[in-house]
């Protein structure tokens, strides 16, 4: 089982950015994809999560900024992440999960700073 996030970088306040992560080693259109992200000092906090029938959630803190999509032909999730704020800059996860199952897989990460 192998996921890997990429997309991630330095960006300014009130940027955007889309963050991708392909997966592999598992069923990956009959599986829950979702978002994660740890900030320094914080815990972690689930973010959006889009499921094998394509519906979805958010957070609310994330909600009307960030979309969630998946391509299940190239076995990719993806986040678009907008109007990006300080408090954003944080080590995002994409996690998958098999339906039927509690296992979850975990990407390495890949960081987003906001700054100016």
């Amino acid at each position: 089982v192998q996921l890997v996030e990429s997309g991630g970088g330095l960006v300014q306040p009130g940027g955007s950015l889309r963050l991708s992560c392909e997966a592999s080693g598992f069923t990956f259109s009959q599986s829950a994809m979702s978002w994660a992200r740890r900030a320094p000092g914080k815990s972690l906090e689930w973010l959006a999560g889009i499921y094998s029938d394509y519906s979805f959630f958010y957070a609310s803190s994330v909600k009307r900024r960030f979309t969630i999509s998946r391509d299940n032909a190239k076995n990719t999730v993806y986040l678009q992440m907008t109007s990006l704020q300080v408090d954003d800059t944080a080590v995002y996860y994409c996690v998958g999960r098999p339906d039927g199952t509690e296992e979850d897989y975990w990407g390495q990460g890949t960081q987003v700073t906001v700054s100016s």
